[in-house]
This record gives structure tokens, C-alpha cells and sequence, in this order.
């Protein structure tokens, strides 16, 4: 279906481009609109008022706003991979091809079928999840629980791999700003101005804040000309940086901020070779907060009826995008800011139906605006709202003096006062303070270096905002060590603002504080009778502010619910703590080029591109790519190939890359000593030409690792550690050296990529290395007995370490090449090994070949005794872990038993309730293999 004409759009104004058009679908169907349009302006353009569906009721739902702070709008957008979920309509910018679907409803956005859920509104009360679904209990898990995570959520994730990619970045400067509005501006103004290296970030796709929408006039100008000619000159400035698209989310410890930039969401995939969003981290020596106010609504029966919405959100589609959310609008306000909305509407030509202003006074030029236009001015509050999906139809207004009267609107702007967004300057555990003269809360103290100004510090008049703006910039250049002049500060009028603090209509029907969790001014009541009267204890149970707008446009009226029914004032019911990011942050801009293969580094065995072309299947061990296993043609899984590689090992000749191992050479007189105080025995009696195996402990005497050492000369030793702990180790034995034992006379280095390590082990392993090794080099028994260490040279000259350590239980050497040889020597090992059936074996079969030393053993099974029922009383212990032992063809595994040594040949039952599995195993030996070791000392 083709929307045709944009219904509800002017004919001429604002600052769209209408040279551009743009096609879009919204639920399937297109429509149009126009470049410099959001989803949500085009969408009023057409004339759309049901956009979503509320959480818990599934209340059809309305656009509410015009910025970050949308509560109702949220769509899927885009599909397929790039299908993103809970996007707020006001702040997506409309491109040619934008693809948006509503959530939270089905089968369709009008005919929802869990609106049923609105009959049940006497059980969906605050906290009901608590006190519903207990019996019977049996029911949880096959019934309650499934039928919940079905309802629950908002949107649909991709469920597939992201195919954009995200970016991280760093910025320093002298003066950071949030925010281009008209403090902002001035600013950057002043900062630039004075030599200051100034980043400026924008939220929005066009800088100038509210002024896009309310205008003024600033230096004699009309606010769009002051604007330009600003952006010129900060345009001039090389030090100045203006940053579009991009939210400040988040301050951080040492002068930093966490800020996402919006690269190429506004195009339906992003170029060639650039990313989608970018995460930066900014520096900055000050930093002024300009991120303006935030309406509030008003809380009523009713209020969440699409085409209710806040008054400075109508100015904006009317005024900045030249679309009419209403034909025939009525304005419902508390202050003088919302008359604003009365005049932008009449001066797009539409029809106000009435003003509903719950002051007691109102000024005589509004009485006057009003006799001319033909509208009433009612004094008194809105009590509730008739309507549905297609919008407002009538309203409910409670007169003062106790009166009623209706007035006939499609559309309601509704102003309740301005909150200053306080939440960047709140980061640090600050706590605002409540001013009554706006009936707000404002900063009170901020994180080192900051500092609020124009309507984010509570000044709301255009003149005030440049004035603290401009002093701010300039203050912060100053504090940076700039000397250069500012110049004179922007000058405008300061408009008139007073204020009656209203906060919630008693009416009949449900009165949303929180409307995207569905959170009701009864279930504020609700929370307080039952106890939860803390504000952070009345956010937990009813959600209030939990929400992805994190309560923006619901908290205070939330507050001021809990304070009177408590008889308390608003600060002293206080706030919650407020938290970063201030905005939804994609995972994917946290993550950065940091994910899949390139979540972090990798690193190649010397012995990969050989295993490559082998097919070896790799393993992540840490940071390295390991050989699994060795897949051959016709095995049909790995555990075949791995046996027939522990096979081959038991029997012939195979090797394994264990380059991996962490390795350092330590040096010095005192070396021997060194190692007899950071491992639990003795290394100072080690004989040169032999090695050790040692264990490493903490300082509080927990295991910390284990490796082999060996003594190549008087002062020189080489240590192997895990392959997890290389680097860990390093720093430790640093650690005690430098600080611990200063006194020795020792010297440690890192030689891990030196070396390139081969473990080679069966009863052929000498054979093999015959092949390799200089022809005078004696590998005999005596000549080169078990846990022996020397250095050898190599057929051709090339010198080598060989050590007689055996991981395998077989006959076995490990022999070190310098890095650069270790794929030439992989290729001699095939080449001088093929007559003996020589097989690379991976880390499973490393894996297995040591504890070999039916029916499938279970790590985690506990031991009973036979015949007695499985309980605590009857537990004797469990197994650790478990492998399948090609030697011995069947199941073996590792436990701790009561009394196990005593008990060798005791047939046991193994009880895994976890699987719901039980079968009898016999107690035997722990080494299941060659119990002398003949094997390997042979």
C-alpha cells in the first residue's frame, strides 16, 4: 500500500527539504516524507497516530515526545541482521528505504491480542509477579514461566550475527560541551574564541537545540541566521570540533566521557569500509554540561492516549518539521512556557480548541490571544481523555470551583514545567537540589571540572541560557591556561516564566506516570501502602524509570506521587542514583572491532600454516590457536581421530607443538636460591644437565601454577609454565624479585617466542630423533637419562635443547629450536619420521594420553555405596573428571572418595541426578596405565 499524499504536512515552513523526498515503510506499509525529517516527524506527517503498544496492558500508544526522552514510539528497525530493536521513532533520522515495524502487539498493531491483558488490570498491579503465579508449584516451569518469557521484552534482536562494524576511538581537548543549544553555542563561542581546543557533541543531526523549533532572536537576528552564522565561525576555528549525532553518555573518573556517535545510522547500510558507530573516550580538562530540559507531562486518566502528547514536542513537529500531530489541538498546561505551543499553532494555521491552564491567573495578553482566535481559556485541570487507537476524540476538563466541561480535540499538548537534565552532572553520586521557583531539581555540585549552564542549570529564558553559556566557555578556556579574548557574549530577550506545581488529576481510569512500564499513580499508592516508600525501593517494585528512557519524562511525577501520599516535600523523598550511559549504548559500539575473531589477539603457533594444511582442527587456548586434533579421511567424529592418535602414539612414534608453554631464562648467582623461595621445593641442589618439575604457590599458599625447571649451566636456569599463566607468572616472579628479594642477585627474561618447543613421545621417539640429531649426540639411556636437559646441535649445525620430559607417559623428549626453525623442524619430523609411522597428534590427545594413566562415565556423579538410596547421608564423594581411554578401550575417570585408596576394586555406584543417570563403576588406581613408569624411563 502507497500512503500518497503526506496528509497532515504544511505546505510551506520548516526545516525539512522538500526537494528531497524519501520512502519509507512503517508495518508494511509505504509512505513518504523528506530529508531532514525523523521517523516520528514523517510519521505524523502522514497523518500516523498509533505507533506502539504499552508493555504490560498493550494500551495503543502514541508518539509522546520529540527527542531521547520517548517513552511510546519504539520500533523494530531495519531487518534481516541489521534488525534493531527498541529504536525511538523521535530520534531516528528518516532515510530513502527506512524499514520500521511496531512492537509489542500481535498479530498487528491494531488488532493486538494481548490487549486482553487490560481486563486483568486489577491483578497487573505493581509488584503482582511477586504475589501471582505461586500455585500450583508444578505449574511454574511447564506452564507459568514459558507463557511469561513469551509476553515479556520489547522487540525482536536480529538473532544472527551483526554484519556492521563498530569502532572505538580517543579525543583530548581543553573544554568538552553537551549540547548545541543556544548555552551550548555560546560556549564554544567563548572557548573557541579564547585558543581553547573545544569538542562539541550533539545528540541530534542538526546543531541548534530547541532554537530549531522555537526560534527567537539573538543579536538582532532570526534564530536560524544566528545559528549559521555561529556554526561559520566555529567552522573557522581549527581548534573546534562539532560533533553531530553523537551523546554524551557517561562521566568517568580522571576527566573522561563515554560518548557514542551515531556514524551511518541514518543510511540503510554504511559505505564500503566505515563503521556504524563509534564509541569514544574524550579527555577533557573542563567540560560544560548544555543538554538543556526536559518537558514533564502532567499525570491523568487517559494521558497515554495517542495523541496526547507534550507541548514542546508539538512546537517541534510543527515548527522544525512543518507536521501537524492535529487539526484541532488543546493545550493543557501549568506554566507560561506552554502558551508558546498556542501561538506556534495558530501560526501553521490550526485550530486550538481551548486552553485548560491550572494556574489561577493568567496573563492578560493570553486573554487577548484568545478572544482573537476564538478559543476559551478554562481554568482548571484535565480530568480525563476520550479516545483509542485513532487518537483523542473529546476531553474531560475539571473546572475550578468544581464545574465540568468537554472540550472537542484530536489532538492535546500538555505541558507540566521543565526538569533541567541533570543526569551528567548526578554521575559522580552527586544529588540534585530542588529549587520551588521552577519546581524542579537542579545540579548541586558536579564531577571535578564541570559545570551546568542555561536550561540544564535551570535558566530558561533565551538571554539567560547565552549569558551563562558565554561566561562558562569562557571561564573554562581560562582554567586551561588560554589567554585569548572572547569577545562580547550573544544577546537576546529573556521570556517571561511562572509556574503552578501540578503533578497528578484525581479522575476515574488509569493515570500513567511511567508509560512505557505501564506504571499507574495507583501503583506509586500501591508501593507506599505496602512499604516501599524509599525511592530507590519504589523504582525496583513498581519499575518506575526502568525503562529504556530511564524515567526522563516519569520520575518527578513519580516523586511527587510517593511525596504526598508520605506528607513529605519532594526533596526530602529525594532520588534515585543516577547511573550512565544516559542514552542506550549498542553492546556492539562497547565491543568495537573486539568481537569474533578479532575479539582479541591471536596468536600462531610456529608449527600453524603446517597444521593447516594437515585440515587440523584448532582450539582457542588463550590468546593461541592450538591443534585439536588431526581429522583424516572417513573418521567419522573427533573422537576417532583422537584415538587413532593416542594410538599411534602407545605404539610407534607422534609429536605435539607445545610452544605454548610460557618460558623464562633466569640468570645470576642467586638463581638457585631465587627458585627454592617461589616454588615449593628445592632448585639450588638441581644438578646441571637435569630438570625438575615444580609447583608455584601464592603468597597466601594457593597453587598458582606448574612446569618443569631445568639447570643448563651453574647461574642459568630454564622454566616452563602453563601456556594460561606465561604471562601472569612473569609478572610474579618480577614481583618477588623486585620487591620481595631485592637482595638477590638474580635477572629474569621472558623468552616464550624465542622458542619453538615440540614434544615427541612413544616407544619410537629415539629412533626419530636419530634421524635429526647430530650422529655424536649419545641419546642412549645413560647417556641421556629421564628428567635429563642439555644443549644438542641438529644434523646441519643448528643448536637445539633437548629435555627428557615426559607429559605422555610414554618414552618422550621435548626439543627447542630457535622460533625462526620451528616450521622447517615440524617438516623434518614428517620427512625423517615417515618410515616409522610418525603422527602429529593435537591437545585432546595430550588430553587424554595422561589420565590413562562400557558405559560413559559423568564428571560431577556422586559416589554411593551399592545398594543404599542416593542422599546427602550416603554421598561419598565425586568424580572430577572423565575421558575415554583408547589403551584401554573404555571410560575411565578421576574422583575423591572417602577412603578411596583403601577401597581398590570395591564396585560403587555412580549417581548423576543432574542427567538422571546411575550406573556401577569399579574403584581402582588413579593411574590406569604403566603404574611403574617403565615406559617412559626406558
Amino acid at each position: 500500500m502507497v500512503g500518497g499524499a503526506q496528509t497532515h504536512r504544511l505546505a510551506d515552513g520548516g526545516l525539512i527539504d522538500r526537494s528531497v523526498p524519501l520512502s519509507f515503510r512503517f508495518d508494511g506499509k509505504t509512505l513518504l516524507g523528506f530529508q531532514g525529517d525523523t521517523l516520528a516527524s514523517a510519521l505524523v506527517a502522514n497523518g500516523v497516530k498509533l505507533v506502539g503498544r504499552s508493555f504490560k496492558y498493550h494500551r495503543p500508544r502514541g508518539i509522546l515526545t520529540a527527542g531521547s526522552e520517548e517513552p511510546n514510539a519504539l520500533v523494530e528497525l531495519r531487518s534481516g541482521a541489521r534488525r534493531e530493536p527498541n529504536t525511538k521513532a523521535t530520534t531516528a533520522e528518516l532515510y530513502d528505504g527506512l524499514e520500521a515495524a511496531s512492537q509489542n502487539r500481535w498479530p498487528s498493531l491494531r488488532h493486538d491480542f494481548l490487549s486482553v491483558n487490560q481486563l486483568f488490570a486489577p491483578i497487573f498491579v505493581a509488584g503482582f509477579y511477586y504475589k501471582t503465579f505461586m500455585w500450583p508449584a508444578k505449574f511454574w516451569e511447564a506452564v507459568y514461566e514459558p507463557a511469561i518469557r513469551r509476553a515479556a521484552g520489547l522487540g525482536r534482536a536480529a538473532g544472527i550475527a551483526d554484519p556492521d562494524h563498530y569502532d572505538k576511538a580517543w579525543a583530548h581537548c581543553d573544554v568538552l560541551i553537551a549540547g548545541s543549544g543556544p548555552a551550548g553555542l555560546a560556549a564554544a563561542l567563548a572557548a573557541g574564541r579564547s585558543g581553547a581546543r573545544v569538542i562539541l557533541c550533539e545528540e541530534d543531526f542538526v546543531p541548534g537545540g530547541r532554537l530549531l523549533a522555537d526560534g527567537g532572536t539573538i543579536d538582532g537576528l532570526p534564530a536560524a541566521e544566528w545559528i549559521a552564522r555561529t556554526l561559520a565561525e566555529l567552522g573557522s576555528m581549527p581548534d573546534v570540533r562539532i560533533m553531530t549525532r553523537t551523546t554524551l553518555f557517561g562521566v568517568y573518573d580522571g576527566g573522561t566521557y563515554g560518548a557514542i556517535e551515531r556514524v551511518n545510522d541514518h543510511l540503510p547500510v554504511p559505505p564500503e569500509h566505515q563503521v556504524r558507530q563509534r564509541l569514544w573516550r574524550i579527555v577533557a580538562k573542563r567540560s560544560i554540561v548544555a543538554a538543556g530540559a526536559i518537558e514533564r507531562p502532567i499525570v491523568f486518566a487517559g494521558n497515554d492516549t495517542p495523541g496526547v502528547m507534550m507541548a514542546s514536542a508539538m512546537r517541534s513537529y510543527v515548527g522544525r518539521y512543518a507536521a501537524t500531530p492535529a487539526k484541532r489541538v488543546a493545550l493543557f498546561t501549568n506554566n507560561e512556557d506552554g502558551w508558546r505551543t498556542v501561538q506556534t499553532a495558530i501560526g501553521a494555521g490550526l485550530q486550538v480548541a481551548a486552553v485548560i491552564d491550572a494556574r489561577p491567573d493568567v496573563s492578560p495578553a493570553h486573554r487577548t490571544l484568545a478572544s482573537k482566535n476564538g478559543f476559551p481559556v478554562l481554568n482548571g485541570s484535565v480530568a480525563g481523555v476520550d479516545g483509542g487507537k485513532d487518537g483523542v476524540r473529546k476531553i474531560a476538563v475539571s473546572l475550578t470551583g468544581g464545574a465540568r466541561a468537554e472540550v472537542d480535540a484530536d489532538g492535546l499538548a500538555v505541558s507540566g514545567g521543565w526538569n533541567p537534565s541533570v543526569g551528567l552532572t548526578s554521575y559522580h553520586r552527586g544529588r540534585p537540589k530542588w529549587r520551588d521557583d521552577i519546581a524542579a531539581f537542579v545540579p548541586d555540585g558536579a564531577p571535578p571540572g564541570m559545570v551546568a549552564v542555561g536550561a540544564a542549570n535551570g535558566a530558561f529564558g533565551l538571554g539567560a541560557c547565552l549569558r551563562q553559556g558565554f561566561e562558562a566557555g569562557a571561564a573554562a578556556a581560562s582554567d586551561c591556561g588560554r589567554g585569548g579574548t572572547a569577545g562580547s557574549a550573544p544577546v537576546a530577550d529573556d521570556e517571561a516564566f511562572s509556574l503552578t506545581p501540578l503533578w497528578h488529576v484525581a479522575g476515574k481510569g488509569k493515570a500513567f506516570v511511567d508509560q512505557q512500564h505501564d506504571v499507574t499513580a495507583s501503583d506509586v499508592e500501591l508501593a507506599q501502602r505496602e512499604g516501599f516508600e524509599s525511592v530507590e525501593h519504589l523504582k525496583r517494585y513498581t519499575t518506575l524509570g526502568m525503562a529504556t528512557d530511564q524515567g526522563k519524562t516519569s520520575n518527578i511525577a513519580g516523586l511527587a506521587i510517593m511525596a504526598a501520599v508520605t506528607g513529605k516535600s519532594i526533596p526530602e523523598t529525594g532520588t534515585t542514583i543516577y547511573r550512565p550511559p544516559y542514552v542506550p549504548v549498542a553492546i556492539g559500539a562497547f565491543a568495537g572491532h573486539h568481537r569474533d575473531e578479532t575479539f582479541h589477539a591471536t596468536r600462531l603457533t610456529p608449527s600453524h600454516h603446517w597444521a593447516a594444511e594437515q585440515g587440523a582442527v584448532f582450539v582457542d587456548t588463550g590468546l593461541w590457536k592450538r591443534a585439536q586434533w588431526y581429522p583424516r579421511a572417513g573418521e567419522k567424529d573427533w573422537l576417532e581421530s583422537v584415538t587413532r592418535e593416542v594410538k599411534a602414539v602407545r605404539g610407534g612414534v607422534g609429536f605435539c607443538d607445545v610452544s605454548t608453554l610460557g618460558k623464562i631464562d633466569v640468570h645470576g648467582p642467586d638463581a638457585g636460591v631465587f627458585l627454592d623461595r617461589v616454588y615449593i621445593n628445592s632448585f639450588s641442589n638441581l644438578a646441571v644437565g637435569k630438570a625438575r618439575y615444580g609447583l608455584m604457590l601464592r603468597e597466601d599458599g594457593i597453587v598458582y601454577d606448574d612446569g618443569t625447571t631445568s639447570r643448563l649451566a651453574e647461574h642459568h636456569y630454564f622454566l616452563t609454565t602453563t601456556t594460561a599463566k606465561a604471562g601472569l607468572v612473569m609478572q610474579h616472579l618480577e614481583f618477588c624479585r623486585q620487591v620481595l628479594f631485592p637482595e638477590l642477585d638474580v635477572q629474569l627474561t621472558s623468552v616464550s617466542d624465542q622458542w619453538a618447543q615440540f614434544s615427541i613421545a612413544g616407544p619410537k621417539t629415539r629412533e626419530l630423533l636419530r634421524e635429526i640429531v647430530d650422529p655424536s649426540e649419545d641419546l642412549s639411556n645413560e647417556g641421556f637419562p629421564f628428567m635429563g636437559a642439555r644443549e644438542v646441535a641438529l644434523r646441519g649445525g643448528i643448536k637445539a635443547r633437548l629435555f627428557r620430559i615426559s607429559f605422555s607417559g610414554e618414552m618422550a623428549f621435548e626439543i627447542s629450536v630457535p622460533a625462526r626453525y620451528g616450521e622447517a623442524l615440524v617438516r623434518n619430523l614428517m620427512i625423517a619420521g615417515k618410515s616409522l609411522g610418525v603422527t602429529p597428534y593435537g591437545t585432546e590427545a595430550l588430553g587424554v594420553k595422561p589420565t590413562d594413566k562400557a558405559r560413559r562415565l559423568r564428571s560431577g556423579a556422586h559416589v554411593i555405596p551399592k545398594g543404599e538410596i542416593p542422599g546427602p547421608g550416603n554421598d561419598q564423594g565425586y568424580v572430577t573428571s572423565v575421558c575415554f581411554s583408547p589403551t584401554l578401550d573404555q571410560w575411565i575417570g578421576l574422583g575423591l572418595v572417602e577412603r578411596g585408596r583403601e577401597r581398590i576394586g570395591e564396585i560403587v555406584r555412580a549417581h548423576d541426578p543432574l542427567r538422571g543417570e546411575a550406573y556401577d563403576v569399579e574403584l581402582c588406581n588413579p593411574v590406569f596405565y604403566d603404574p611403574e613408569g617403565g615406559r617412559q624411563r626406558g
